[in-house]
């Protein structure tokens, strides 16, 4: 498992097919009104371009983890590079 601390929050690192993951780029096209609900991102590059779509753990929601694979075959180019981010629960202090 390993853990990336961002200026958004900790995520777990699922998946990083290509070597796609750019902490840099991640920050910068992070939005947090947009992300911070999702307990999954999915980064896909395409010509140079990171697109992000957050899912819920929740497989009863719409947009759950479930719909990953569907979005990866439907949504983007074939063969893209592509990573999956779990968001790191932190425990609020006490």
């Amino acid at each position: 498992m390993k853990i990336i601390e961002t200026t958004v929050g900790s995520f777990e690192l699922v998946q990083n097919y290509k070597e796609s993951f750019d902490i840099v780029k991640f920050q910068e096209r992070y939005v947090d009104e947009v992300y911070d609900k999702y307990d999954y991102i999915v980064g896909d590059v395409s010509s140079e371009v990171l697109r992000l779509k957050g899912f819920y753990e929740d497989i009863s929601k719409e947009q759950s983890l479930k719909d990953i694979p569907i979005h990866l075959a439907e949504s983007c180019n074939f063969n893209v590079a592509y990573y999956i981010l779990k968001r790191v629960k932190t425990e609020a202090p006490k």
